[in-house]
């Protein structure tokens, strides 16, 4: 392990060396099974032939264009993705780097909207209680969880937060005299794999349709398939006016959008906001790949159906150290009666790759390649494990 890297993660001890398909290897050659995919990033798993394939042929032509101008690759990349987000309303996008540049991109296009329409003083930004919109000082402004804002102080003015599921509160917040937009994860991923409300959310979108106040979905962690859908928001039947998007959008190379409908779609003029990476060719190439390989019915009913077997595998376990089970697709949490972190480090012993939510929520967040008999292994492993504590 290298000391030279500032002390901002709580680190597994393994250093990772190759992977193929579900698996990574270590330095020293042991195997271990990938249950979190980089945190919903490596979405078609390790070595994936056709995203080595791309990733290499676009290296060979250029590796990166300026935004005075525009490449085929990110032309093709960017009508492709905004094609199979057009279900859900989207008409053009903004191309970044990672999910905190696309949800400030959602932020800026919500307060120019209103800015433009109504006039100073209708700029607040509403997100949930527990949500998490990433680590800028403006996204964390954003997320509602109070341990990510100790010590960074003061933050972005204009962003409140409400409770999950409290439709009387939202009602009370989203004033249209000062509100911009309302920003929601359809499944909270960092605290907890928390899926809202179908009936809140529609009468959240009701709401924000009724005070023209623009509703933005945060897709970073459950869009691209993630949840058997291409997006979310998909599965509860709502149109936003923006979505963003991210982690495993390029299917392991740094990549994210914000995508926006007929009412936002025009917001964001020349020089309003820009990204020097944005719509980067090795981004775009391997986005291709992903978007051609998940935005098929028979892979996202395939997502689905893993996510599925998962879950009712460990209900029928019946262990008395796991408590709830969240989630849809590949996007799935476990409560459990005991401390997480101390059950990664014990599935790592045993060569199995987990994830956490929260102090005593085990995530799960592999790869859409993994097999029926992967999963059933991954599993095994675990009641193992969690026979231990």
């Amino acid at each position: 392990m290298s000391d030279v890297f500032m002390n901002t993660y709580h680190r597994l001890p393994v250093v990772f060396t190759e992977g193929e398909g579900s698996w990574l290897k270590d330095a020293r050659g042991k195997r271990y099974l990938d249950f979190g995919s980089g945190i919903a990033v490596n979405c078609l798993g390790h070595g994936y032939p056709p995203l080595v394939k791309a990733i290499a042929d676009q290296a060979a032509r250029f590796n990166h264009v300026c935004n005075y101008y525009q490449s085929d690759v990110s032309m093709a990349f960017a009508e492709k993705l905004v094609a199979a987000c057009a279900g859900a309303g989207m008409e053009k996008l903004f191309l970044c780097n990672s999910g905190a540049e696309a949800n400030e991109g959602a932020c800026k296009i919500a307060r120019k909207y209103s800015l433009k329409k109504y006039g100073p003083g209708r700029h607040t930004i509403v997100t949930l209680e527990g949500s998490f919109h990433g680590r800028t000082i403006t996204t964390l402004s954003a997320t509602g969880q109070e341990k990510f804002h100790v010590d960074f102080g003061p933050f972005t003015e204009g962003f409140l937060f409400v409770p999950p599921r409290d439709i009387a509160a939202l009602d009370r917040t989203l004033d249209e005299k000062s509100v911009a937009g309302f920003l929601v994860e359809a499944i909270q991923g960092e605290s907890g794999i928390i899926p809202q409300d179908a009936a809140y959310l529609e009468v959240a979108a009701k709401f924000c349709a009724e005070r023209d106040i623009l509703l933005m979905f945060d897709e970073i962690q459950c869009g691209i398939g993630r949840t058997g859908t291409f997006l979310a928001c998909e599965a509860y039947k709502l149109r936003p006016d923006v979505v963003t998007l991210a982690k495993g959008m390029a299917g392991g190379v740094p990549a994210g959008a914000v995508l926006a409908g007929e009412k936002a779609a025009g917001v964001l003029q020349s020089g309003d906001h820009g990204s020097t990476f944005g719509g980067n060719p090795l981004a775009a190439a391997a986005g291709l790949v992903v978007l051609d390989t998940v935005n098929t019915p028979d892979f996202l009913a395939g997502i689905f159906r893993k996510g599925e077997r998962i879950r009712a595998v460990i209900r029928d376990w019946n262990h008395p150290r796991v408590g709830a089970i969240r989630g849809r697709g590949l996007m799935i949490g476990v409560d459990i009666d005991a401390e997480a972190w101390p059950v990664l480090e014990a599935a790592l012993e045993e060569g199995l790759l987990l994830l956490s939510a929260g102090p005593k929520t085990l995530r799960f967040l592999p790869p859409y390649t993994i097999s029926d008999g992967e999963i059933d292994l991954g599993l095994e492993i675990l009641r193992r494990v969690l026979d231990r504590f």
